[in-house]
Parts: structure tokens; C-alpha cells; sequence
């Protein structure tokens, strides 16, 4: 009986069980059918439109910026060179790297012993000499006076010898005496010649006096220029580099001991295409004299200082292009000689001009207008500047159209648009993003900017000020760690 209750039982589900599948089959079944008939249903299509921003194209006088890299270097420069040999026995107080020296003041002293000597020595010989030209103009004076007297002795025979002929013309005077008279003339006459003679002598001997003192004063010279050669004195007041001098040294001639810098005087050189340099030219073609600003990136915190163009190279140099430019600071305060910097110069003013974003414009220079119902239109413009993020473009119909500030691959013409103006929603301003240092953190970045003897005294206090606050913005942060290379 049991089985028989269980063998029905389990039939009785069985059959349940194909008469549930044959129903969702059939179910199945009729639901295809329906779908198979019903007629297909058409959904009207819509137009996509997109949201753009826009900006009016405002014509106006833009003065565009040019920008370069350049070096600074110094206008004034000399090197500290020994002129003579010899051992360094005292130094400046501030003779070291960086140190500040004034003009005039002893940097070098070598030792003066040899020259001292020289120069003793040609004191003496200029006494000598001052000597013999006192004696050999007295000899001079002498041998004039000697010969005045003896054109006195000829004057005064010769009155004797026309007495004794005029004697023996009256028949009084002998023949005798008039030889005798006549020899004493003769004698006295020959006593001038070589009175003369001497006097030639005397003058030759001033003459060759002269010319040995002469010598001897330039030797003088000579031996005070070497002497002063082994003092070192600073031409100007400025900073000294590359300084390898250490008292008790010996040193040989023209060896290099520093490099003296005038860091008051400093200069930028930068270079740039040749379009650019015939942008910079006047209308007589020559450098226009343009205002420059320099600035020098120092951990976040911008060292800015204003200049004047003022000239350009001569010649391009081999391997180079464009035109290397030079242009004189102001005040350059801050800023040292191989500080690597970025320069802006103010080109001529352009007139009628309009300023849009650079994502504007698309490589054909074309952009993309606002037309009627809101719709795209291509409108070809020609570029005239890249400023930055910006660019400077001028083109027929562009006054007063609505232009769209950023192009994508999906937007073209005749597609329509929804616009927004920058004045539909005030924009929160961005702030910068700031961070909380750990202990360690923050000492480490402490660290690094105290121990950089090349960064201004001024810009080394604001960054340790902001590294003391409880946030310090993310940028300088990242700096600093970029350049301690971690």
C-alpha cells in the first residue's frame, strides 16, 4: 500500500510538473506571435544641443608682450690678476667668495722686498745724475766764461799789433816788435778756437747729462709702476668670485686670483626669432629702447625688476638663429649674475584688435560664431599674436559677434548651441589648494631654505614665514621639494 501511495504521488507531481511547461511554453509562444504583429512605432527625433561659452569680440589697442628666457650677466666685470710674481703677505679683510670690497681699497699685497730695492737703487742713480748735470752745466759756465776772456786777450792783441804797425809806419816802432805783436795775436786767436772747443765739449756734456737723467727717470717709473704692481686695489666697489688666493701663496705673473663683479650694474641677455626682432625695430630700422621686465622664480615667491632694452649683438653667431639681445636693469635687486629668468618686453601697440582664448581658434584660423536661431557659423580670422593663454586675431565681420571660447570635436557649423555669457553665473573665485605638514615634514622644508645662501634675504623670510602656519600652500611646497629632489 505504500508503495502504491508513493508511486501515485510521484505521478501526480510529474504530471503537474509538463502541464506548468507546456502552460508557460504556450504563454511564450503567444507573446512572440503578438510581438511579430504589432506594427513597428516610430519615435520623433530631437536635435542635441550643446552648451557653449561665449565671449563678444570687443575690438580694442592691445600692447602685446613678448617673451623670452634669458641669463643675467654682469656690464661691469674685471679680473683680479697679479702683474708680478712673487708671495702673497697680507689679503683684505673681506678678500673671500662674495665678499664686498670698495674702490680703492687693497685686496692683494705681494711682496714688495725686490722691488723696494729696484727702486732704492734708481733713487741713487737719479742722484747720481741730478749731480752731473749741476756739474756739467757749472763745466758750461765756465768754459763761457773762459772763452768771453779769451775773445777779451784776442781784442787787446790785436790793439797791440795795429799799435806796433802803426809805430813802424811813423818810423818809430821796429819790425821786431811787430812780429812779436803779431804772434801774441795769433796765439790769443788760437786760445779762442780751443776755448770754443771746450765750450762745444761742456755743451755736450749737459746734453749727455740731460739724456741720463731722463733715462734714469724712466727707469724711476719703471720701478714705482712694479712696485705698485704688488698692490692689489679693487677698480670699483662691487662683490668678489672666484677667489683662490690664501696669504703666504706664491703666485706667478698675470695668475688669476678672483673675479671682482659690480652687482649694481647688472644686465639680461635673451635671444629671439627674427620675427620677433623686426617687431622690436623703429621706422629708421633701429632697436627701439622698450621697457622689460625681468622675473626670476624663487620657490613660488616671483623676483620682478624693470629694465630697457637697450642693444642687440652683431652678428648671429655660427650655429645660432635669430638675434641675441641685451637689455640694462634698473634695479636689480635680488638678482645675481647666471640667474636664469624669464623676460617681457612691450611690443609697438596694435590697434583694432580683438583678445580671445586660444581654444577659440582652430588650426585653419577659423572660429566659430554665433548666427541666427543660435546656430554655429565658421568665421575665418588672421592671427596677429600669441599671448599666453590668449591670442590677438583680427578678421572682417568678427566686431560684436558672439564667439565661442572653447571648440571641441563636436561642435561645427550649423549645429545649434545654447550659449553662456560670463556674465549668467558669477564664477567663485579658485583658492589656492593649502596643506597641513607633519613636524618632520616641515622641518626638513625649514631645513632646505636656510641652508640656500642664494636666495634674497627678503624672499628666505616670507617662505619661512608661510612654512610656520598651520597650512602652507601646495605649489610652494611642491617646489621646494622638487628642487631638494624629493
Amino acid at each position: 500500500m505504500r508503495f502504491l501511495r508513493q508511486s501515485l504521488s510521484g505521478l501526480f507531481l510529474l504530471a503537474l510538473t509538463l502541464g506548468l511547461l507546456a502552460y508557460a511554453g504556450q504563454m511564450v509562444r503567444e507573446a512572440v506571435q503578438a510581438r511579430l504583429s504589432e506594427e513597428p512605432r516610430e519615435r520623433p527625433a530631437r536635435e542635441r544641443i550643446f552648451a557653449v561659452n561665449v565671449v563678444t569680440a570687443a575690438p580694442q589697442t592691445v600692447t602685446p608682450i613678448l617673451t623670452a628666457f634669458g641669463e643675467v650677466q654682469s656690464r661691469r666685470e674685471l679680473e683680479v690678476r697679479a702683474a708680478t710674481a712673487g708671495q702673497i703677505v697680507e689679503l683684505a679683510e673681506g678678500f673671500e667668495e662674495g665678499g664686498h670690497v670698495s674702490a680703492g681699497q687693497l685686496l692683494v699685497q705681494i711682496d714688495p722686498g725686490d722691488a723696494q730695492l729696484v727702486l732704492d737703487r734708481v733713487q741713487s742713480d737719479l742722484r747720481d745724475a741730478r749731480a752731473e748735470q749741476t756739474e756739467a752745466e757749472a763745466a758750461l759756465v765756465l768754459a763761457r766764461d773762459e772763452l768771453a776772456a779769451a775773445e777779451e786777450q784776442v781784442e787787446l792783441r790785436e790793439k797791440a799789433f795795429r799799435r806796433q804797425v802803426d809805430l813802424q809806419q811813423r818810423g818809430v816802432g821796429t819790425a821786431a816788435a811787430v812780429e812779436t805783436a803779431e804772434l801774441a795775436a795769433s796765439s790769443a786767436r788760437q786760445a779762442v778756437l780751443t776755448r770754443r772747443q771746450a765750450v762745444a765739449q761742456a755743451e755736450a756734456r749737459v746734453a749727455q747729462a740731460a739724456t741720463a737723467l731722463e733715462r734714469v727717470g724712466i727707469a724711476l717709473a719703471e720701478a714705482e709702476r712694479r712696485l705698485e704692481d704688488t698692490r692689489i686695489t679693487a677698480r670699483f666697489t662691487g662683490t668678489l668670485s672666484d677667489v683662490n688666493a690664501t696669504l703666504g701663496r706664491l703666485v706667478s705673473n698675470n695668475e688669476q686670483l678672483a673675479r671682482l663683479v659690480d652687482p649694481a650694474s647688472l644686465e639680461v641677455s635673451f635671444r629671439v626669432s627674427t620675427a620677433q626682432y623686426a617687431r622690436l625695430l623703429d621706422d629708421a630700422g633701429d632697436l627701439r629702447r622698450a621697457p622689460v621686465a625681468v622675473t626670476l622664480d624663487v620657490f613660488g615667491t616671483d623676483l620682478v625688476t624693470t629694465g630697457t632694452l637697450v642693444r642687440d649683438s652683431a652678428a648671429v653667431g655660427e650655429g645660432q638663429t635669430g638675434r641675441l639681445l641685451f637689455a640694462r636693469l634698473e634695479a636689480p635687486k635680488g638678482l645675481k649674475p647666471g640667474d636664469f629668468v624669464t623676460v617681457e618686453i612691450e611690443e609697438p601697440p596694435l590697434e583694432r584688435v580683438v583678445r580671445l582664448p586660444s581654444s577659440a581658434l582652430d588650426a585653419d584660423n577659423e572660429v566659430l560664431v554665433l548666427g541666427e536661431e543660435d546656430r554655429l557659423e565658421e568665421l575665418q580670422v588672421t592671427l596677429l599674436r600669441r599671448q599666453g593663454d590668449d591670442v590677438l586675431v583680427r578678421g572682417p565681420g568678427l566686431r560684436g559677434r558672439d564667439v565661442v571660447a572653447e571648440r571641441t570635436p563636436l561642435l561645427g557649423a550649423g549645429i545649434k548651441v545654447r550659449p553662456l555669457r560670463p556674465g549668467d553665473a558669477a564664477a567663485a573665485p579658485e583658492e589656492p589648494e593649502m596643506l597641513v605638514l607633519s613636524d618632520e615634514r616641515r622641518a626638513r622644508l625649514r631645513a632646505f631654505v636656510e641652508a640656500n645662501t642664494r636666495m634674497p634675504k627678503e624672499a628666505r623670510d616670507r617662505i619661512l614665514a608661510q612654512l610656520e602656519q598651520a597650512k602652507v600652500p601646495a605649489q610652494m611646497v611642491q617646489r621646494i621639494e622638487e628642487r631638494m629632489g624629493g
